[in-house]
């Protein structure tokens, strides 16, 4: 069914008697009908109206909980207000990338909790931005400023009209607001509805941020729009617990799921070592897989792990979108089973055909079918002169059609560059076309992608240059994804030449840094001789992540691993214990008995991993609140012994 907006499609919801579950824990669940959601919405707009927000003025959504983030959204649409979603993050960059977007809205207002609130006025303080700190006292509302009894003025949208900015994943130091009008979300969610077949008898259940686009837009707008209930599971949740994801579904007979690579072997890595217990998936009709590289050895093992549970191999479902493109650019059709394709990697450079060969050849990759467009969007691949290629040449991808955005918020630069014959949008990926059927095969820049957020090279760079020893030009980040691996791995190579031991201190650093300025944990920290560059001065990622892969490095990583567990050993057998369990869940970096593991340079899952391991040594022991106050392995080990 085709909307005439977001707000005629709320109105249409209505009717029925669905419901939204909000999953904060275990026990912790709320349910909120639609029509309970269209008061509390009404009433919410009543109260941003009352502090001078009107049509048109944008509205950044800034909260911890999904259900009042919800209600904000569509207290938003339902008053013309441009909803701005942000991501909750811990790190100063987080804060900085808020900050950053509201100086670049026309007439930005802040809904958020008094406690961030309280955090974002102390770090502007701090880092003294008083022009900041005055937008906060002035433009901040807080939710608990909604007062009852006033009466809403709502706005019939214009289709053309901006419904709400989505700021995709990438650079903090720049982010680009991706303008999705009412026209862009209502004919793509018909065409999304459509292809994967939902309906008011399905339930979906998603773990996926709400300020992501497969969270807001693929797993609430597309529910909303199928009028069918749904599950929405905060994303901390399922990171502190991500076997609740399976036991939710089979408890709520859930229908429909999402997870890009990275979840589906977080799950895997609790999964393996606790199992599960007694749960029915066999509910399940589909698991869209997106927001990143998919691996398809990945999804075998998932599969394979969760088939004696009734998970059944044509759920999982392979896609490809990006913001630009509303959500989705390609599915396949529902209750298919899944392929892929087996090349030659040295046959993947743009406007050649590629050579399919055997698995077992030694220069094999393989790419998963991501299914063909959705209805209303065009694909075109092409070379680097925008001109179009034949089916199993490598190109960029290029798109267009109703879903594709209008451009880029207030940034004309970027909205320049974005768009090839003034009509196909450049998406930035390449890959192939064989028969109706996309294969995306790498990106055309840099962009490294971790847990389905993108990341630019040179804001993790200027990170590490932070450190007095490097300067720009001398530090390198890329990923690469081995052929044998499941997942992205991010490197770090800095220019250094002198010996490793002393390195082992350096690489700590850089991982810690990076680690508290952007979330991110570093797999590998390699020191080289040269930093290769072309002729006009650009650094060549592609040509170290390329020595990488050929393994040039692996001795130099397998030595600094061995000097690094040599640093870290310790005479008292359970601290020591405790510490092998630390380097089974964080690879390369180095844990030392005393370190606060807050510092050290890992990721919250990698936290929580560990938690885990020590929890299912030791059960009832340790707590992973327990960490937030001994957050060092000796303190840990005196918590067993008491």
């Amino acid at each position: 069914m085709l909307y005439a907006s977001l707000t005629d499609m709320l109105q249409q919801v209505l009717q029925t008697d669905r419901h939204i579950r909000f999953i904060d824990g275990d026990k912790d669940e709320s349910v909120l009908s639609y029509a309970r959601l269209w008061d509390e919405a009404n009433g919410l707009l009543a109260a941003l109206q009352s502090h001078g927000i009107g049509a048109g003025d944008e509205l950044v959504i800034y909260t911890r909980s999904n259900q009042r983030f919800v209600i904000a959204f569509w207290a938003a649409i339902l008053g013309g207000i441009v909803p701005v979603p942000v991501a909750v993050g811990i790190s100063d960059e987080h804060r900085l990338k808020l900050f950053r977007i509201l100086r670049q809205l026309r007439s930005g207002s802040l809904y958020t909790e008094s406690g961030l609130l309280g955090r974002l006025k102390r770090f502007a303080a701090t880092e003294g931005m008083a022009a900041e700190g005055r937008l906060l006292d002035e433009r901040a509302v807080l939710d608990a400023d909604v007062r009852a009894g006033l009466e809403p003025k709502r706005v019939v949208p214009e289709r053309d009209n901006i419904a709400f900015i989505q700021y995709s994943s990438g650079s903090t130091s720049d982010p680009k607001g991706v303008c999705l009008t009412h026209h862009n979300l209502t004919t793509h969610l018909r065409a999304l509805c459509e292809r994967v077949l939902w309906d008011t008898d399905d339930y979906s259940l998603s773990w996926m941020p709400l300020t992501h686009d497969m969270g807001l837009i693929g797993y609430h707008l597309t529910a909303v729009a199928s009028q069918m209930s749904h599950a929405i599971m905060d994303t901390s949740v399922f990171v502190r617990r991500p076997l609740l994801w399976m036991l939710k579904a089979s408890e709520y007979r859930a229908t429909q799921l999402c997870s890009p690579n990275f979840g589906l072997k977080h799950f895997l890595k609790v999964f393996e070592r606790r199992g599960i217990g007694n749960i029915d998936l066999s509910s399940v009709k589909q698991l869209l897989n997106g927001a990143e590289p998919i691996s398809w050895e990945l999804c075998e093992q998932f599969l394979q792990a969760l088939a004696p549970f009734g998970l059944k191999r044509t759920v999982m479902c392979p896609v490809y979108g990006l913001a630009e493109a509303t959500l989705g650019v390609t599915l396949p059709y529902p209750g298919t089973e899944y392929s892929r394709v087996i090349v030659d990697r040295h046959s993947l450079r743009i406007g050649e055909p590629c050579r399919e060969t055997m698995e077992d050849d030694p220069d094999a990759v393989s790419f998963v079918n991501v299914g063909y467009p959705v209805r209303d969007t065009e694909l075109r691949i092409t070379d680097d002169d925008d001109r179009e290629l034949p089916a199993r040449h490598v190109g960029n991808i290029q798109i267009r059609g109703d879903s594709v955005t209008t451009g880029i918020y207030n940034n004309p630069e970027v909205q320049a560059q974005l768009f090839a014959d003034g009509q196909w949008l450049r998406t930035g990926d390449c890959g192939m076309m064989i028969g109706d059927d996309l294969f995306v095969t790498g990106r055309s820049k840099d962009i490294i992608i971790v847990n389905g957020q993108n990341y630019y090279p040179h804001d993790i760079e200027s990170v590490v240059c932070d450190l007095d020893e490097f300067d720009l030009g001398k530090v390198v980040v890329t990923s690469i994804r081995r052929p044998s691996a499941s997942v992205e791995e991010i490197i770090v190579f800095l220019l250094y030449r002198q010996d490793l031991e002393s390195f082992v201190e350096i690489a700590q650093q850089v991982r810690s840094v990076v680690a508290s300025n952007t979330g991110l944990e570093v797999d590998h920290v390699i020191p080289v001789g040269r930093i290769p560059k072309t002729t006009s001065g650009k650094v060549q990622r592609a040509q170290l992540a390329k020595e990488y892969a050929n393994g040039d490095f692996d001795e130099v990583v397998a030595t600094l691993r061995q000097l690094g567990q040599a640093e870290a050993q310790d005479g008292d057998p359970l601290v020591q214990e405790l510490l092998d369990i630390c380097r089974e869940q964080a690879g390369e970096v180095v844990i030392g008995p005393d370190d606060n593991l807050f510092e050290v340079g890992v990721s919250s899952i990698t936290l929580t991993e560990i938690s885990i391991a020590v929890d299912t040594r030791f059960p009832g022991k340790v707590d992973i609140n327990d960490l937030f106050e001994h957050p060092t392995i000796r303190e840990i080990a005196d918590i067993i012994r008491q």
